[in-house]
């Protein structure tokens, strides 16, 4: 029995018996005989049924987002995922055909020579709890819109959004087989994908469960993309908009309690600014709301499980013990306790405590001061990840430059934590392989084919 405990009390939102091994090698056999029909199918018509079963899971969207709360914590008053689940539906549905065209590289009397794009057959997507829906929108819908069947697996802590999203695409008009939501248990699932039931498997979660992901496809040859563990660094320049800095950034490392997949967790502030942006920063989390996800007033909900939040407790007390000094007044936060968190912020750091190397994904991050552009990036590439980097100047050269540099996934320039879904997904290091979204997306969900033909023998 898979469980989904709530944040909110420690009480069973929901639980589903996990498939045995026949009934689950049994869905993926379904969803392998549906999949040369479904990818039959007009391009346009599986634009059209994706983009409405989209609009079928927004109008579920008064229910989901009380869900979300029990299920995982965020706070009701963000109003969901549903713009982003539809931003990024509707962008990959906008470049399908062009991402999805013939390379033509000769059509004429004597020879025909093109490269198409081909579905790899069944995708498995397993889904985080973080942002349950927009992860897995990431890889459904390019997945369904490029011929391929798709498979789903969520996480325990949000049990109930595969079932919302198979509810929205079934209304919509995709078959039953074409799109399954199924729930397993890590042995069933890791047996599956080395008896290679599925052509391709999408991963996002902990570094731990993508070396699973990959000790299980190993010599089967299944192509994988993983999404996995992040620190990701903030560098603030001395040119700086300091309070656009603060304000973005201390969002970056609080929102949803900490728990983004390109979170900020670490921060490096030139020296001129340090002081300032510390006191700026303190300021403003000493403001934030830690309570029930389920009032409007809460800005900071629980972390979705209680080891999650007594993880980050151990980082900062390790941290705390070494030297590192904690901010923010435990007073203003007498919520704090079990899955509810405060947020903290911690200077006196150093890249010996594991506090500034560790994944946290919790609401705490490290300030440390630099003195120049090359100590910040000495310590922006310390790290085992590799997702995202925020760089903060008024001289978008110098950032170009500097983000030439950085072994990340996505530079960002005055911003931060956010999905384009025009550009790729993608990580380096432990943060994982492949890419999703953008034209590179569909290339990750598809395999080229060449033909040669010579049209005159």
């Amino acid at each position: 029995m898979i469980r989904c405990i709530s944040p909110i009390d420690g009480s069973v939102y929901a639980e589903r018996p996990a498939l045995t091994l026949d009934a689950a090698q049994t869905a993926a056999a379904r969803a392998r005989a549906a999949q040369k029909g479904w990818a039959a199918r007009p391009l346009a018509d599986r634009i059209a049924l994706v983009l409405k079963a989209v609009e079928h899971a927004g109008a579920m969207n008064d229910v989901i987002v009380p869900e979300l709360a029990h299920q995982m914590g965020r706070p009701v008053r963000y109003g969901g995922e549903f713009k982003g689940f539809n931003e990024r539906s509707q962008y990959m549905a906008g470049i399908a055909e062009a991402a999805l065209a013939p390379i033509v590289l000769e059509d004429s009397a004597a020879f025909k020579r093109y490269i198409a794009r081909e579905a790899h057959g069944v995708v498995l997507v397993i889904a985080p709890w973080n942002y349950p829906y927009m992860t897995a929108i990431n890889t459904v819908a390019p997945a369904l819109i490029a011929g391929n069947t798709v498979v789903l697996k969520h996480a325990s802590q949000t049990l109930l959004v595969g079932e919302r999203m198979a509810q929205a695409f079934h209304a919509a008009g995709i078959p039953t087989d074409v799109f399954q939501n199924i729930v397993l248990d890590h042995d069933t699932t890791s047996a599956l994908i080395a008896a290679r039931a599925f052509d391709f498997v999408n991963f996002t979660g902990s570094v731990e469960g993508g070396r699973a992901i990959e000790r299980a496809a190993a010599g089967s040859f299944t192509g994988l993309g993983l999404e996995l563990g992040g620190k990701d660094p903030g560098y603030v320049m001395e040119d700086a908009d300091l309070d656009a800095a603060v304000d973005t950034l201390m969002d970056a490392a609080m929102f949803n309690s900490g728990q983004c997949c390109c979170g900020i967790e670490r921060i490096y502030v030139h020296d001129s600014l340090f002081d300032a942006f510390v006191e700026k920063s303190v300021a403003l989390v000493s403001g934030y709301k830690l309570g029930n996800p389920l009032e409007a007033d809460t800005t900071l909900g629980p972390m979705a499980q209680v080891r999650f939040a007594d993880l980050v407790r151990a980082q900062t007390a390790a941290a705390v013990a070494a030297g590192a000094k904690a901010l923010i007044d435990p007073a203003l936060f007498p919520q704090d306790g079990g899955a509810y968190l405060m947020p903290q912020i911690l200077i006196d750091v150093d890249h010996s405590m594991r506090v500034m190397r560790e994944e946290s994904f919790g609401p705490v991050v490290g300030i440390m001061p630099v003195k120049d552009d090359t100590e910040a990036l000495r310590l922006m590439n310390d790290s085992d990840y590799g997702l995202t980097a925020s760089l903060w100047t008024a001289d978008a050269e110098r950032a170009e430059r500097l983000g030439a540099q950085i072994e990340t996934g996505t530079v960002f320039l005055n911003r931060a934590d956010y999905l384009d879904p025009g550009l790729c997904w993608t990580g380096c290091k432990d943060t994982g392989r492949g890419g999703g979204l953008s034209v590179i997306g569909y290339h990750n969900l598809t395999r080229p084919k060449s033909y040669h033909l010579r049209k005159q023998q």
